[in-house]
């Protein structure tokens, strides 16, 4: 190979070296500049107000409650939860008679439940995912009021008949608030109550005494930020 042959193979290496030598500062900058550009923007600010009403589907059917939060910091809120629903032993059998009614074998009570909670519920992944989607957990105490009316009465016409029972308990919740209107709130949460019942038991059917109220609820809330 001829000197001429080498010295040109040698200038093209010492060029290309150069250049790539002179292109790192650059590279680093455009690399800084992506990291900036990558970085986490701020979390959205919300009213920390909200008052709201909940629409709750459960095994023993429908339910309403209304509900309060105060937001405390970006994670962390502190609520009260009001509901009124229906509950019922596990072991009712419903079936539809010739006429189209509804009848449960062996049925004594209705038992309504009025669970009274106070808790927190905690913000997650608020620097991971889009700022319309805030999933958090929640968890609430207190005491749950319980309405037994006779079965063999009317429907409406029974709570002239009710008595009044007490349970301690709460519940567990995991969900989410969706949308990033301010003054309007659009959630849903899936909830798992459970409460003691402080008398001893109702008998929801005869000769069977509830002593514990749980279930599991799939909870709609809507509600007003300011």
């Amino acid at each position: 190979m001829s000197k001429e042959i080498i010295s040109d193979f040698a200038l093209k290496r010492l060029i290309i070296i150069t250049l790539f030598a002179i292109s790192l500062p650059f590279a680093s900058i455009n690399a800084q500049g992506i990291g900036e550009l990558a970085q986490p923007k701020p979390a959205e600010v919300f009213p920390p107000n909200t008052w709201g009403m909940d629409i709750m589907f459960g095994d023993a059917g429908f339910g309403l409650g209304t509900f309060y939060r105060r937001q405390i910091d970006v994670k962390w809120s502190a609520f009260a939860e009001l509901s009124f629903s229906e509950t019922k032993d596990d072991r009712e059998f419903e079936y539809i008679d010739y006429f189209g009614n509804v009848i449960t074998i062996g049925k004594k009570s209705r038992v309504f439940q009025m669970p009274l909670n106070f808790g927190t519920q905690f913000r997650f992944f608020e620097n991971d995912i889009a700022e319309n989607l805030r999933p958090f957990i929640s968890l609430g105490v207190g005491p749950t009021f319980l309405l037994v009316t006779p079965y063999q009465e009317e429907f409406f016409n029974s709570f002239a008949y009710a008595q009044v029972e007490y349970a301690v308990g709460g519940y567990i919740g995991f969900g989410a608030n969706i949308g990033l209107d301010k003054s309007s709130l659009v959630g849903i949460t899936f909830k798992y109550y459970y409460s003691q019942i402080l008398s001893g038991g109702v008998e929801s059917l005869y000769g069977r005494e509830k002593t514990k109220i749980q279930g599991f609820f799939i909870t709609l809330n809507l509600g007003m930020m300011y």
